[in-house]
């Protein structure tokens, strides 16, 4: 009788241990406990320690945390017909565990195909150039669009990224060429407006000069003191224009007007 004991005090160890094991379930902060009762949903539950019915009961953990789905390389065409290379990022985490788990087979890998498909259907509604120059806008609509799909399953997209655009070597030739010229164009622009705004300036000192002749004469000093050094021997004294005129209506005029 005794030898028959043991066995059975073990034996009913064990089904006390995996009858535990199989009853209470521990879910951390970060998870909730989707429960089924004999195939129907009874509700989440967690976090903490959750009860079940042995037999009846069954459980299937979901994760709350953010997920990060990598969205790889999609080549597509963009509405001006430019052939693309875009990678994206997309950032979602499970706000309801139930429609999580009841709505969808595998919530995961639906979010990663409905975003792969979005991506190349919101990048070919755009063109070149905005796809490069409003990123956030593009990354607002992605994260819109995908959002909306996944509501119904109890995921929340909280950020999309649209991480590298990579373009053809030949548009990046043409898109380079495109950049020079642009950048030779805003200098002969700079250029031109400078000598208009030198030709304007001209324009009133000669009107200023034209009421004060001493001016001129102030402004010929002036350019004496930029030219001459200390090491220079010549010294220059400008001739007054109005002695020039003076000497030139004193001067005889010779026959014949000439």
């Amino acid at each position: 009788m005794a030898a028959l004991l043991g066995p059975l005090v073990v034996a009913i160890i064990i089904a006390v241990i995996v009858l535990a094991s199989s009853t209470v379930k521990i879910a951390r902060e970060y998870e909730r406990g989707v429960i089924f009762r004999l195939g129907r949903l009874i509700g989440a539950r967690g976090p903490g320690v959750i009860v079940l019915i042995p037999i009846v009961d069954r459980m299937i953990k979901i994760d709350l945390r953010v997920v990060t789905l990598d969205v790889p390389r999609q080549e597509m065409m963009t509405r001006d017909n430019v052939p693309v290379t875009v990678d994206a990022v997309v950032y979602f985490r499970v706000v309801n565990p139930e429609d999580a788990v009841v709505r969808v087979e595998n919530f995961s890998r639906a979010t990663y195909l409905l975003a792969q498909t979005t991506l190349r259907s919101v990048v070919g509604q755009h063109e070149l150039d905005e796809l490069l120059s409003q990123r956030d806008r593009i990354n607002q609509q992605l994260q819109q669009v995908i959002d909306e799909g996944t509501e119904p399953w109890g995921i929340k997209v909280t950020l999309v990224e649209v991480r590298d655009v990579a373009l053809p070597e030949g548009m990046k030739r043409a898109m380079a060429k495109q950049a020079e010229v642009e950048r030779e164009r805003r200098a002969k622009v700079i250029n031109a407006e400078g000598e208009y705004q030198a030709a304007e300036r001209l324009v009133q000192a000669a009107t200023k000069i034209a009421v004060e002749p001493v001016a001129l004469q102030l402004r010929y000093l002036q350019a004496l003191t930029e030219i001459t050094s200390d090491r220079n021997s010549v010294t220059i004294f400008p001739v007054p224009l109005d002695i020039l005129a003076l000497l030139q209506r004193k001067l005889p005029q010779p026959p014949g007007g000439e």
